[in-house]
């Protein structure tokens, strides 16, 4: 057993409820944009994924626009989205009226920053792409073009953000991950451990039509050791999906956790790689109530002891994932502003990506957990146009 300082975390609670709602998007055909490139977006029927965040999946795909001669058009399925996020579809829409409010912000000396951000933080990505297709065939502009060159600064990288369809973001997040000297292992835990088997999936098909690179190469490439191994399973997507569980196997993996760690010198970490990357959601649940009725140690405890660097990071992310997505997301946030200094990269990935999808929930889980409120933690840490924006996504304030 290898023995290491405490220090001081954050335990959660063994049982988390998950609450499942959706909604879907009405089936049709839309012209989208996003830099250079152009889909045509069919919104197709919804179907169920399982994993880490147990949330349902609609699967509307972007199609890239093709030569009718050429191959067939590349898909690139959007995110899931449901009722949690703060952002939803912005009613009555209309994507040239927007446009031209967002041309005549930009024209000319000086920006209009309060229009810029109203519109973008108001309606979800899909009238976002909508809308930069018809900026594109008002005024013959490039939108995110034009961000980047009217914005600057943190409000500049949080409204190009907003610009990115769902799974080219967390692409785009990935690849600057890797991208140059020194690689940004928090961004690949927080990526990689939080999204559904299906999210994964979408995510190395995308960064393989972008980049034209594999993304398990990419990543192997700059990775080591058990944390690579941990990161190769996850990119795998093939956890169990969530059935009936099965009480013998329960304990059987239990017992050798316990066995993995506790009870061993040293520690095998191989075990502990299989099962938290492999297992179904409510399965691990019930493995890590049983495993502290075994131990008397919550798993977290066990594998702050007996792990360190990225790969401990890596696995109490996982297990805090499978506990609860938003409860992760609500202590990421906690500390991207907690102490001197923001992680502002941490923060505008966090506050993008999570407001379709559950940021309600995380700021009741920051609440809940820390005592804090999202909202008054951004007006403390942050200023400008850059904050204002942020507390629009925000949604509002938990008192």
């Amino acid at each position: 057993m290898r023995q290491k300082l405490q220090m001081g975390r954050i335990r959660f609670p063994v049982v988390l409820k998950c609450s499942l709602s959706t909604k879907h998007p009405v089936p049709g055909e839309y012209t989208r944009s996003y830099g250079k490139k152009e889909w045509k977006s069919q919104v197709l029927p919804v179907a169920l994924g399982g994993g880490c965040s147990a949330d349902p999946l609609a699967t509307e795909s972007l199609h890239l626009s093709a030569d009718p001669h050429s191959a067939p058009a590349r898909r690139i399925p959007e995110m899931a989205k449901n009722t949690r996020g703060t952002v939803t579809a912005f009613s009555p829409f209309d994507a040239r009226a927007d446009a031209e409010a967002l041309r005549k912000a930009m024209k000319g000396m000086g920006t209009d920053e309060e229009t810029v951000m109203k519109i973008l933080t108001s309606r979800n990505n899909a009238q976002r792409q909508e809308i930069a297709s018809a900026f594109k065939t008002l005024f013959g502009r490039d939108l995110v073009d034009d961000l980047k060159s009217e914005l600057t600064g943190k409000f500049e990288t949080l409204m190009v953000s907003l610009m990115r369809p769902a799974y080219i973001f967390d692409a785009h997040a990935l690849k600057h991950a890797i991208k140059g000297a020194g690689t940004n292992e928090k961004v690949l835990t927080e990526i990689l451990a939080s999204r559904t088997p299906a999210e994964v999936r979408q995510i190395k098909q995308v960064y393989l039509q972008e980049y034209e690179a594999n993304l398990e190469d990419k990543i192997t490439g700059e990775t080591s050791g058990h944390f690579q191994r941990l990161l190769v399973v996850l990119l795998q997507a093939n956890r169990d999906p969530d059935g009936r569980v099965d009480d013998g196997l329960v304990e059987q993996d239990a017992q050798v956790l316990f066995r993995a760690g506790e009870l061993k010198w040293g520690t095998d970490e191989e075990k502990f790689i299989t099962i938290l990357g492999t297992r179904s959601v409510s399965h691990l649940r019930r493995v890590f109530d049983k495993y502290m009725t075994i131990s008397g140690f919550q798993i977290e405890e066990t594998i702050d002891r007996e792990t360190s660097g990225d790969l401990e990071k890596l696995l109490l992310a996982v297990v805090k994932c499978i506990r609860s997505v938003p409860a992760y997301f609500a202590e990421t946030l906690y500390y991207s502003m907690k102490g001197a200094g923001t992680d502002d990269d941490t923060l505008i990935r966090v506050m993008v990506s999570r407001s379709e999808i559950d940021l309600l929930d995380i700021r009741q889980e920051l609440r809940k957990n820390f005592a804090k409120s999202l909202h008054q933690m951004i007006q403390k840490d942050t200023s400008g146009d850059y904050r204002k924006a942020l507390l629009l996504l925000c949604g509002g304030d938990d008192v």
